[in-house]
């Protein structure tokens, strides 16, 4: 075939997907481009699923940080795991269809090497890697189609963990400012849209039991970190199309406001910064914002959803005046072009780590005038917010997910207390929407964080060193809930049900009355979506990493779900693993 018709096969191939897809499948990140991870299915339901039982398992042969949705299109799954590989698997059977070995370019990633997942379109499968590339594989045989690196990770670094290990004492120091992709690309238009994370510098030190997530998060005083940015790539070539950075260039600083758009006191010290903006003029150069997971689409308006995160250096503001726009904000980009259509700022001069990290979905909200075409997004700060899709307008605000403590409180050299931690009510796990009861399912972590300012003090020539430590504070209650919120009456906690242990991955919400919701000790639990009881649960052999989907082939219920840990499981006590563990009614 020429390269010509070639290209227009794919074309059209392209288009032929934006046809309505079978009930069956689950074929893009989601289930679909709402982001809702609910589905119509309902063979298993409230009188079947304590019958619910593994139908096959498939092992990625990579232990860990397995954090993968997988898609199902035509009765096939195609899945990532660790270190970005791919397979596709008999959705039916689990039997090995074709399988995708990775080569890295590079060892200097952000992070663990976890990947989220990929995108089925138009018989290929693209995957955004860790290591700075998005890719294109044939879907029915693997074989690599284009591959395009779209950045180096170790390129603009600007500081390494080694090289300050030794300054911050004896702790071990993990990370740096490198930029990657973890989110599964969203593919529309024609157009593979995917962001880059690793932008918000930030270094983790061990705890003394080898995890990272009971240790610190350190924001290091200085010009440190990257430019965060969304980018779209030609679904047939891999050219890339547009780009958008998350700080602007023009205006960064914003208004100093001394309050968030729904009022809450932000505490800033806006004369300090206001001193310190001539000295720190070009810091939207390395300001951070990366992002964190798939956008939401509404073809209808042409606009594409997705959360920002934090600005960079991490916890110290100074050397970053103003209100660093547009981290920590949800915003609205036209898909085609790429440009700003609105945005909202959750938390402006944001020092805490509340990245805007889950996924927005799209609802049609009540009100007074009927219902408007709305986006959502379940908040870091133990919120649900509500906005007009058009105009980003807030609708409204659910009530609080947990008890806020000391919200927007500066760290300090005695330790600020602050409730949530950098973790936050609701990090990057997806939430599901049930649009006929109006009910939204999310996981909810419980507890609060001490953030404490230190000083190593100048020798040798160098330069004093402030930095900001942040850990889970001691004697504070540390817990999850799966929370029902009802959407349709304003943002009411309709029920909240305490898990037994951290709750992750996600959920998913089926017409059976199902939610399905994962655990870090390894249990994948199904509860009532009306009263949050526990009708049933299964041990998966290791932390639950991703979230639950579900499918149906001939006429039978799948529910699937990546079983390998996530990087907090490490040290404590829970076990990693490679496993995707698929589950069916018995015959």
């Amino acid at each position: 075939m020429s390269h010509h018709a070639r290209s227009f096969a794919l074309a059209l191939a392209l288009a032929l997907v934006s046809l309505p897809t079978r009930a069956e499948d689950w074929p893009v990140f989601g289930g679909d481009h709402s982001n809702r991870h609910a589905s119509a299915l309902d063979a298993i339901n409230r009188d079947t699923v304590g019958r619910l039982r593994p139908a096959w398992i498939f092992q990625t042969g990579t232990t860990g940080y397995f954090q993968a949705e997988p898609v199902i299109v035509d009765g096939t799954m195609y899945v990532s795991a660790t270190g970005n590989h791919v397979a596709a698997l008999e959705a039916k059977s689990g039997r090995v269809l074709w399988t995708y070995t990775h080569k890295a370019r590079t060892e200097k990633i952000f992070g663990p090497p976890s990947n989220r997942g990929v995108a089925v379109s138009g018989g290929l499968v693209y995957e955004a890697t860790m290591d700075g590339r998005v890719i294109a594989l044939d879907a029915k045989t693997g074989k690599l189609v284009w591959d395009i690196e779209a950045v180096r990770p170790e390129e603009g670094e600007t500081e390494t963990a080694s090289g300050l290990a030794a300054q911050l004492g004896d702790k071990a120091v993990q990370g740096s400012s490198r930029l990657g992709f973890k989110m599964p690309p969203l593919v529309a238009e024609g157009l593979v849209i995917v962001g880059v994370t690793g932008a918000g510098y930030g270094l983790h030190v061990e705890d003394d039991k080898g995890g990272l997530d009971g240790g610190s998060v350190v924001g290091i005083e200085g010009g440190y970190g990257r430019r965060g940015w969304l980018a779209a790539y030609d679904a047939t070539t891999g050219e890339e199309r547009w780009r958008w950075y998350v700080t602007k260039q023009d205006g960064w600083e914003g208004g100093y406001v001394d309050k968030t758009t729904d009022g809450l006191p932000l505490h800033r010290d806006i004369p300090a910064e206001k001193a310190a903006a001539d000295k720190n003029r070009e810091a939207w150069k390395v300001g951070g914002g990366s992002l964190w997971m798939t956008p939401a689409y509404d073809r209808d308006l042409g606009l594409i959803y997705f959360g920002t995160g934090n600005p960079a250096p991490q916890n110290f503001g100074l050397t970053r005046p103003g209100d660093n726009l547009y981290t920590m904000s949800l915003v609205a980009l036209d898909v085609k072009t790429g440009g700003l259509r609105w945005y909202f700022q959750q938390v402006p001069h944001e020092t805490w780590g509340y990245d805007v990290a889950s996924p927005p979905f799209l609802l049609d909200y009540p009100t007074d005038k009927g219902p408007v075409k709305a986006v959502a997004e379940a908040s870091k700060l133990g919120w649900i917010y509500v906005h007009d899709r058009k105009d980003g307008r807030l609708l409204a605000k659910s009530a609080p997910l947990i008890t806020q403590r000391n919200l927007f409180v500066p760290p300090s050299q005695e330790g600020t207390v602050v409730s949530p931690g950098p973790l936050g009510a609701v990090s990057w796990h997806p939430v599901s929407y049930d649009a006929k009861t109006g009910l939204a399912f999310v996981q909810v972590r419980h507890g609060a964080a001490t953030y404490t300012v230190k000083t190593v003090p100048a020798a040798n020539g160098r330069p004093e060193i402030r930095y900001t430590e942040t850990g889970e504070a001691k004697g504070e209650p540390a817990f999850s809930t799966l929370t029902a919120v009802d959407l349709s009456k304003g943002g009411a906690v309709a029920w909240s049900a305490k898990a037994g242990s951290r709750l992750s991955g996600g959920t998913l919400a089926t017409a059976g009355g199902i939610v399905f919701s994962g655990e870090e000790d390894g249990h994948l639990d199904a509860h009532d979506t009306a009263t949050g009881k526990l009708l049933w649960r299964f041990q998966c052999g290791a932390g639950i990493g991703g979230p639950p989907v579900t499918y149906s082939i001939d006429g039978k219920q799948y529910v699937a779900v990546a079983a390998g840990g996530a990087s907090f499981t490490k040290g404590s006590g829970f076990g990693t693993g490679d496993a995707l563990v698929v589950f069916a009614l018995p015959e």
